[in-house]
């Protein structure tokens, strides 16, 4: 009896094999769990042998941290860039800031809808280690707000807050607004904005002299 081999994968420069695979294992979880992904299933997904993706990657722990590193990367980017005002944007009102750039944000979410539910939403079998690093990525996005929340504050002249517990709560608020906008179609950003915005004009504020700090208006 003559065994079928499984025809050569079409070789690939390096890098562009390595994001294949990772796109590769991004699928299975997104549409199976943790539990469902392997170095087998990943290679069969890919069209190619398991010695290439040990190759790439030495073990699926080290293959794991790469997607992870890189979807991270790309959703902090996004959310950094969107917080930022408009080029040439003369408005810097706190609130008009705080709700255009959650509006940006989500939008982000909404276009790179895979990499945020890897990070957002519960997936079955999360390893201990891809919990730490999105713990990790949390605690930076908070140390952002809450310098974002100490400027709102001045600039607008209150109300009085705990900047860091306001930070916190802007965070759980702002991730539950994510989760409906990757799994409720109803609940699109600029319905969430417009909320925001109603919300906003309930507090109390007093108008204060003070720029934007460097960090708000410079691109990272």
């Amino acid at each position: 009896m003559v065994t079928a081999r499984r025809p050569a994968a079409r070789r690939l420069p390096a890098a562009l094999r390595r994001e294949q695979l990772l796109d590769a294992a991004l699928d299975i979880i997104v549409e199976h769990g943790y539990r469902a992904v392997s170095m087998e299933s990943i290679a069969r997904a890919a069209g190619v042998t398991k010695p290439v993706v040990y190759d790439r990657f030495g073990s699926l722990d080290g293959l794991l941290r790469a997607l992870l590193g890189r979807e991270e990367q790309r959703a902090l980017g996004a959310v950094a860039t969107a917080m930022l005002p408009p080029a040439h944007s003369e408005a810097t009102d706190p609130d008009a800031l705080l709700v255009d750039g959650m509006v940006r944000v989500l939008s982000a979410i909404q276009a790179d809808e895979r990499a945020w539910r890897l990070i957002l939403l519960p997936v079955d079998g999360t390893p201990l280690a891809v919990r730490t690093q999105v713990e990790r990525g949390r605690r930076l996005l908070r140390a952002h707000l809450e310098r974002l929340v100490a400027w709102s504050l001045r600039r607008r002249g209150g109300p009085d807050l705990d900047v860091e517990l306001a930070a916190r709560t802007l965070l759980v608020l702002g991730e539950d607004a994510a989760r409906l906008v990757l799994t409720h179609p109803e609940f699109p950003p600029e319905r969430i904005g417009a909320f925001a915005r109603s919300l906003l004009t309930a507090l109390p504020r007093s108008r204060v002299d003070s720029p934007p700090p460097q960090w708000l208006t410079t691109e990272p």
